[in-house]
């Protein structure tokens, strides 16, 4: 006999710490659906990311280097997966929904705007005087509103919890929690990991992208990165010499390793330090619960520093994308001042939410190589 819903949900009541977010207990969907046969309902919500079209379109759009400059440089969309895999492995380890988890990981990015955080920070600034741009709040409006793949809602339906773990930075007024009589101060544990699982992985797999692209050296990393020289140190002394290729991303392996094993230990310290009993009791807390240790977080703000330094504010990689991003610009007030050439689904969208919010919505879809294309059929250049 097929394995059922209720068999999954007692699964999780047998295996699954007392304060993870269980199946069972959603605070259910926006819309009313009935319940899946042989899928818990996290496990609908990441099938449904998995197949919409915002989730697809990540494997064109920049991560750190512009999409199509390097053949093994990460996109969105493979830092995604990354992302979904180092969540989940610390989920597992603290006994948390890992299918909730790996939803929220893989949708973490869905309102990525082409070109990187400059083209957000370009739609930011364009879109000032009409509500501002910012990529988790876009990700929740994708999912809530502008896919369009079910006749009977808008969107895609998630549960609450998925929709909650994507407002990273909101207000009192745009939190989830509002629309379900919750008055949340913060987020599912499952959140919390996803959201520390995405800093390992830009962090760790920026520094493999950088090497790869001749950015940076291992020489100035052991210097300089304290975190970098303790791991190369230990392969070292674990390994002996290493081929180039082989040391550089077992060290980065070891990096990811180490972050888990911190993240693991101190949040579960911390979760037993303070008692909490239920995901709801997590929801209460003043601070997050999912965290590095003290000693940690101190490594990882120099090795943050170090990477805008010498990477992402390189002129390598932030001219291009300077470039690029003033095409957005450019095609943004191309398509205010000539509305009539704004397509069938941005031409709905203006009825609905206005002129500037429907364009950038239009933008923000788009991948970096669209972007590039539009452009030149729009303006010529």
């Amino acid at each position: 006999m097929p394995c059922t819903r209720q068999e999954l949900e007692a699964r999780e009541r047998q295996f699954l710490a007392p304060f993870a977010q269980f199946s069972a207990g959603t605070r259910g969907r926006k819309h009313e659906e009935a319940p899946p046969e042989w899928r818990t309902h996290y496990q609908r919500d990441r099938d449904r990311i998995i197949h919409s079209r915002a989730f697809r379109r990540l494997e064109y759009k920049t991560q750190v280097f512009l999409n199509g400059t390097g053949d093994h440089l990460r996109t969105r969309l493979t830092h995604t997966m990354e992302v979904a895999g180092i969540a989940r492995n610390i989920a597992r380890a603290l006994r948390l929904n890992e299918d909730l988890t790996e939803a929220i990981a893989l949708a973490h990015d869905l309102g990525h705007s082409p070109f990187g955080h400059t083209g957000e920070e370009t739609l930011d600034r364009l879109m000032r005087q009409h509500g501002g741009f910012e990529h988790n709040r876009q990700s929740l409006r994708i999912v809530e509103e502008l896919e369009q793949k079910y006749p009977g809602f808008p969107g895609l339906n998630l549960s609450w919890e998925v929709r909650e773990g994507l407002v990273k930075h909101y207000t009192a007024h745009d939190h989830p929690s509002k629309c379900a009589g919750f008055d949340a101060k913060n987020s599912s544990l499952e959140a919390q990991v996803a959201n520390l699982a995405d800093e390992i992985a830009y962090y760790s797999h920026d520094l493999d992208d950088g090497l790869d692209a001749g950015l940076l050296s291992e020489a100035k990393l052991r210097r300089d990165v304290k975190l970098w020289a303790q791991a190369a140190r230990r392969i070292r002394r674990e390994h002996g010499a290493l081929p180039d290729e082989c040391r550089r991303y077992f060290i980065i392996r070891c990096l990811i390793d180490d972050h888990v094993r911190d993240v693991v230990e101190t949040s579960e310290e911390r979760i037993a330090a303070m008692g909490v009993l239920s995901a709801d009791e997590v929801r209460l807390q003043p601070r997050p619960l999912i965290r590095y240790s003290n000693a940690r977080r101190k490594l990882n703000l120099e090795l943050r520093k170090y990477l805008y330094q010498n990477l992402y504010l390189s002129d390598a990689v932030h001219e291009p994308h300077v470039r690029a991003t003033k095409m957005l610009e450019e095609l943004f007030h191309h398509l205010i001042a000539h509305p009539a050439e704004n397509d069938e689904w941005t031409q709905n969208r203006a009825q609905q939410d206005g002129l500037p919010r429907a364009v950038c919505d239009y933008l923000a879809g788009m991948t970096d190589r669209y972007a590039m294309d539009a452009h030149r059929r729009r303006l010529g250049r």
